[in-house]
């Protein structure tokens, strides 16, 4: 996953920086998230790296697809990375795309795993928490594994904060 979002990373730049200047980015995560939709299924990804179609048969296909969904800018944007054989990526674009929107927005996407479902008080509480620490409003995903034994494993983006009891475990292990 590193490589793909290492690819995908300066293609999501500069269609985030784009979008910026045009204001724009509603309307280009629309177009992503569409893109992204159309991509994903089984029959057209086994085609993207098929030999035996074509560029302009491919693009000519999503094309017809998307034509209602893509302006100009995206239907530019899709001819490139066909072009350049990344079409592929537009998966992770689009997810890249949609962290930097919501970083400009002042927003933060976290993933909380806990051993135990929050009750409603206690998610608030923690939800607030979490926005004071780090200084955002906070998109929180919430699942449950009760392989955690107890506690949380918080993830927001590359960071990972694990106060679950089987992660202290797995540290006691490590140290003896």
């Amino acid at each position: 996953m590193n490589e793909i979002a290492t690819l995908a990373r300066p293609y999501a730049v500069a269609v985030f920086k784009r979008a910026k200047e045009t204001n724009s980015s509603k309307q280009w995560s629309k177009k992503l998230s569409f893109l992204a939709m159309v991509l994903g299924d089984n029959k057209l990804a086994g085609m993207i790296d098929d030999p035996k179609v074509g560029k302009s048969n491919l693009l000519a296909l999503l094309l017809d697809i998307c034509a209602d969904q893509l302006d100009q800018e995206g239907i530019n944007f899709l001819t490139l990375l066909i072009e350049n054989n990344k079409l592929s990526l537009i998966p992770a674009i689009a997810a890249l795309f949609e962290t930097y929107k919501a970083e400009d927005e002042g927003f933060i996407d976290i993933d909380v795993t806990t051993a135990y479902a929050f009750s409603k008080e206690a998610k608030q509480d923690f939800n607030a928490a979490l926005e004071k620490s780090f200084g955002k409003k906070v998109n929180m995903k919430v699942a449950v594994d009760s392989s955690l034994i107890g506690g949380v494993l918080v993830r927001a983006g590359d960071q990972v904060i694990d106060g679950s009891v089987r992660g202290q475990l797995q540290q006691l292990a490590q140290r003896l």
